[in-house]
């Protein structure tokens, strides 16, 4: 009996739907197609079926739906007392979308210990694209006005689905992140999609929840209207 298949998906295929979220592979864990493309309508409509890209240079495209999923409720967030003193005070600025392009370059950069980066040039492209749609997002930290932390991300509905972060400074990921929790307590922000869990994540309040409860809340919560447009600190922490 053959095991798995990887369904590869031509452009043609898009119209008739993506494989059904129970046909990932158990290993690589959530691994559902290869091929396509990273248009903005085929982005959009993966991330409202729980599916993202992620895949390193001179790859076909990889879309993943892993098991399980880690998120994090907004209302949930758990700063350290060590980050609560940081944002008290007030050590970076905090701003939205000011330097989009700026932050996918720094979280794109060789980190200590690892080789290449799964934000390639094709994929930088394809964020920025998303931003001058008013869909993916950035949060950056700055001091002494150079950009020393941030995240990036997508928003549809009420969900953020978070990228990747970078920090140069110690905490200044966190306090980025700690700036868009409030946004999204703020503006009808119900869920942060954490793709994959960490300790790092879960430091922060993230959990693990099964794929199929996953995908019922995005059912619900995804397409609610999108919130396009920039977005702009207006709350203090």
């Amino acid at each position: 009996m053959s095991g798995p298949r990887l369904l590869w998906v031509a452009r043609r295929r898009w119209q008739a739907g993506w494989p059904p979220a129970e046909e990932a592979l158990d290993e690589p864990n959530g691994l559902l197609a290869a091929g396509g493309d990273l248009a903005p309508d085929t982005l959009i409509d993966a991330y409202r079926r729980g599916i993202f890209p992620w895949f390193s240079e001179g790859d076909p495209i990889l879309w993943w739906t892993p098991q399980p999923r880690a998120v994090l409720w907004p209302q949930a967030f758990a700063p350290s007392r060590s980050l609560r003193r940081r944002l008290v005070r007030g050590e970076f600025a905090v701003t939205f979308d000011t330097a989009f392009d700026a932050v996918v370059a720094a979280c794109a950069a060789p980190r200590p210990g690892a080789s290449g980066t799964w934000i390639t040039p094709a994929m930088a492209g394809a964020y920025g694209a998303l931003h001058r749609l008013g869909v993916a997002h950035s949060v950056e930290a700055w001091q002494d006005g150079a950009l020393v932390g941030g995240l990036y991300g997508v928003a549809l509905g009420q969900v953020f689905f978070g990228e990747s972060m970078f920090s140069r400074r110690t905490d200044a990921s966190k306090v980025a992140f700690a700036h868009l929790v409030q946004y999204l307590l703020g503006h009808g922000g119900r869920l942060i999609d954490c793709q994959v869990g960490s300790g790092h994540l879960a430091s922060l309040g993230a959990v693990d929840m099964p794929r199929a409860e996953f995908l019922t809340w995005l059912d619900q919560l995804a397409r609610a209207p999108d919130p396009r447009g920039p977005w702009h600190v207006d709350d203090d922490l």
